[in-house]
Parts: C-alpha cells; sequence; structure tokens
C-alpha cells in the first residue's frame, strides 16, 4: 500500500488542478457577462395601423395627429394640438412645417383623401380644409396650419368609412394608472 499514496497523491493534485481550471473559467465568464452592456431600450411605435373595414366608424380617439405651423404665429401647433385633445385626439408631434409648404390656412396631408381619419379631422378644422396627397413623415394623420387658420371648432363625432383604410391608431395605455 505504501506505492498507492503517491498515486493517490498526484491523483488529488490532479483533481484540484482541474477544479481551479473549471472554477477559473467560470469566474471569468460570470465576469464577461456582469460587465456587459444592458440592451437598448425599444422605442414603443408612437401609432399602429389599424384596419378599419367599409361601414365602420372613425371617431376622435381612434386618430393620431401631428400638427404643423407653416409660417403662423409662433405657437400655433401646440395651440392647435392642445384643442384638438380636447376633442379627444391623440397627440401625435408638434413642429414647423417644411419651407415649401407655402401660404396656408389649414391642410391635412394624408395619402388618400377618402382616408376617414382625414375626413374627420377635416371637419374641425373650418371650410373649404384641403386634403393635400402628401406624406409627412410624422405619426398619424398631419394637418397644417398658416397665418389664416382660425381656430379648431368642433367638428363630426365620427365619420363611417367608405372603404377600407388604416388608421394610425394610439396604442393602447398599459400604464397602472389607466388600468381600472
Amino acid at each position: 500500500m505504501a506505492e498507492d499514496e503517491p498515486r493517490n497523491g498526484n491523483r488529488a493534485a490532479l483533481t484540484l488542478a482541474v477544479l481551479a481550471v473549471v472554477f477559473l473559467a467560470s469566474v471569468a465568464w460570470a465576469w464577461s457577462r456582469v460587465t456587459e452592456p444592458f440592451p437598448e431600450k425599444i422605442q414603443a411605435a408612437p401609432c399602429t395601423d389599424t384596419l378599419i373595414s367599409a361601414g365602420e366608424e372613425v371617431s376622435p380617439p381612434q386618430v393620431m395627429v401631428t400638427v404643423l405651423n407653416a409660417g403662423g404665429p409662433n405657437g400655433l401647433a401646440s395651440r392647435t394640438m392642445a384643442r384638438l385633445e380636447r376633442f379627444g385626439f391623440a397627440a401625435g408631434e408638434t413642429g414647423n412645417a417644411p419651407s415649401d409648404t407655402g401660404p396656408v390656412a389649414a391642410q391635412v396631408w394624408a395619402s388618400d383623401p377618402g382616408d376617414p381619419a382625414a375626413l374627420l379631422l377635416a371637419s374641425y378644422l373650418g371650410r373649404n380644409v384641403d386634403i393635400v396627397d402628401r406624406g409627412s413623415g410624422y405619426p398619424g394623420v398631419t394637418i397644417v396650419v398658416g397665418k389664416k387658420f382660425k381656430k379648431v371648432r368642433k367638428g363630426r363625432a365620427a365619420i363611417t368609412a367608405q372603404k377600407d383604410a388604416y388608421v394610425c391608431t394610439p396604442p393602447l395605455s398599459s400604464e397602472p394608472d389607466d388600468l381600472p
């Protein structure tokens, strides 16, 4: 048995060496995970394209609006947005219209002049509002107001879609305050 003692010592040393390598590899892996940056927060889309079938109604809470100022007084876009929000429209963005917009009283920019959201929104902007075939890159339906724009007035409560259309509806809220 005296011969087995050095072999047992070698076996114990080998076992300790293997365990040390496994331990160091585990520490290195854990350190790489701990020091890894957190993933970027994914920005939710401001609105969702929702299919509105022909015959369905569209009302202000279903419509997200962006308001651009085309040469009107400072704050016109913000004041217009606040008034539209009081009528139930969802707020998109406010800002200045591109310089090539030209003088306008009020315009609704939509890719389809028969878009029920655009028609509904136009009813809140006064008479003879043009629905212009122009994209804006902003969320929802874009309206442009200028120097001759009077004010937002009470429009139609709802518009019935004459054909299938997609409306950029605001997302459902998941904030704790909004839950029943």
